[in-house]
C-alpha cells in the first residue's frame, strides 16, 4: 500500500479540484478567520489535501468535515494541537506536517458533536459559524460575521434567519445546562446590539415628507428586553422612514410624553412576558390626540412581542414577526415603502 501512495497524491494532485471551498467561504461556514485556518494549516499540518497552485487553496468535503470537528473540539475546551491530532485521525489523514507541540494522549470519549456545540437543527450555514465563533467567545470573530451578515443580506434577513436562531439555540443550551453558556448569550446578544446599533447611522429619508410623524418604538415599563426592537429601528432605518427609539422599561409619563411632543404615525410597544404587556397604557397610548380641534391625529398602535399573545385589542395589530412590522408600518406612509430585501 505504501508504494502506491506517491503515484495516488500525483493522480490527486494532476485532477482540477472543482468542488472545493475558498478559504474564505470555509472561515464564514466556520465561525473563524481566515487567518485563523492558515495558522492551523501552518502550525498544526491542517491544511487543504489538495492545492490547486502556490496561492489558492480548495477545501475538500472531506477537509470541511476534518476543520469542523476541530471546531467543535476547540469549542469543547480541547488544546488546539490535541484537536487537530484527533480531527486528522479522525478524517483518515495521516500526510506529513509539523509536529504537533504540547504533546499528550489523543482525549478520549470525544462526539462527533462536542459538549460546546449548539443545538442548531436546521438552519442557514451562517449560523453555524456565528454559533462556533460565539462558544468559542471570539468576540472579533462574531463582530466581524454579524457586520458581515448585514451587509451583505440587510437587517431582515440577518435577523430572522441567522440572529435569532443563533440566539434560540443559545438559550436552548442555557436552559439544558445549567447556569453554563450565560456568558455565551451575553456576549452575542451584545454584539448583535452593536451590529444594529451601526446599521442605524443617521440618515435623511427620502420621499417621506417632512411633515410624516415618526415610528416611536419603545418598551412598556419595566421590560427590559429591548434586542428585537432594535432590530425593528434598524429595519426601518434600512428604509428610510423617520423613528424613534426609546428602548427599554419607558416609563409611562416619559412615553406619554414623547408621543404628545412627537405626533407619530405609529407607536410599537414590545413586551416580552405577559407580566410586562400593560393593556391600559396601550389603550391610553392609542386615545393620545394632538393637533388643532376639527383635525386632531392620534397614532397607530401596534403590539410587539410574545407578551402580548392571547389578548387581542380592538384598533391595535400584533404583527407576527420583523418583516410583517416592517411591513405594516411601511404602509402608513405615502408613498408606502416596499419590504423587498430578502
Amino acid at each position: 500500500m505504501g508504494e502506491n501512495q506517491p503515484a495516488q497524491r500525483r493522480e490527486a494532485a494532476a485532477r482540477p479540484v472543482e468542488a472545493g471551498v475558498t478559504t474564505g467561504s470555509l472561515a464564514r461556514r466556520l465561525g473563524v478567520s481566515p487567518t485563523t485556518l492558515r495558522s492551523w494549516d501552518r502550525r498544526y499540518g491542517v491544511g487543504p489535501a489538495v492545492r490547486s497552485d502556490g496561492r489558492h487553496r480548495r477545501w475538500t468535503p472531506q477537509d470541511v468535515a476534518m476543520l469542523e470537528e476541530m471546531c467543535r473540539l476547540t469549542s469543547a475546551g480541547v488544546p488546539p494541537a490535541q484537536a487537530a491530532r484527533t480531527a486528522q485521525e479522525g478524517a483518515g489523514r495521516n500526510r506529513p506536517g509539523p509536529e504537533l507541540p504540547g504533546g499528550g494522549d489523543r482525549p478520549g470519549g470525544h462526539r462527533s458533536q462536542a459538549a460546546g456545540a449548539l443545538p442548531l437543527g436546521d438552519v442557514r450555514q451562517e449560523c453555524r459559524g456565528l454559533a462556533r465563533a460565539a462558544v468559542r467567545l471570539d468576540a472579533p470573530t462574531v463582530g466581524d460575521q454579524l457586520a458581515s451578515l448585514v451587509a451583505r443580506y440587510g437587517v431582515v434577513l440577518a435577523w430572522d434567519e441567522v440572529m435569532v436562531p443563533t440566539l434560540h439555540a443559545v438559550g436552548r443550551k442555557w436552559e439544558s445546562s445549567g447556569d453554563r453558556y450565560v456568558e455565551v448569550e451575553h456576549l452575542l446578544s451584545w454584539h448583535i446590539s452593536r451590529a444594529l446599533h451601526r446599521a442605524t447611522e443617521p440618515v435623511a429619508p427620502e420621499g417621506t415628507p417632512a411633515a410624516a410623524g415618526p415610528v416611536v418604538l419603545a418598551c412598556v415599563p419595566g421590560e427590559q428586553h429591548s434586542l428585537a426592537l432594535e432590530a425593528l429601528h434598524a429595519g426601518l432605518v434600512e428604509l428610510g422612514l423617520p423613528t424613534r427609539m426609546f428602548g427599554a422599561a419607558v416609563p409611562t409619563e416619559a412615553l406619554t410624553a414623547a408621543v404628545r411632543r412627537l405626533g407619530p404615525k405609529a407607536v410599537l410597544l414590545w413586551a416580552q412576558t405577559r407580566s410586562t404587556a400593560d393593556l391600559p397604557l396601550a389603550r391610553h397610548v392609542a386615545d393620545t390626540r394632538w393637533g388643532v380641534k376639527g383635525a386632531r391625529s392620534h397614532p397607530a398602535v401596534l403590539l410587539g412581542g410574545p407578551g402580548w399573545a392571547g389578548r387581542p385589542v380592538r384598533g391595535m395589530l400584533r404583527p407576527p414577526g420583523l418583516r410583517d412590522a416592517l411591513g405594516t408600518l411601511s404602509a402608513l406612509y405615502d408613498p408606502p415603502v416596499p419590504v423587498t430585501r430578502s
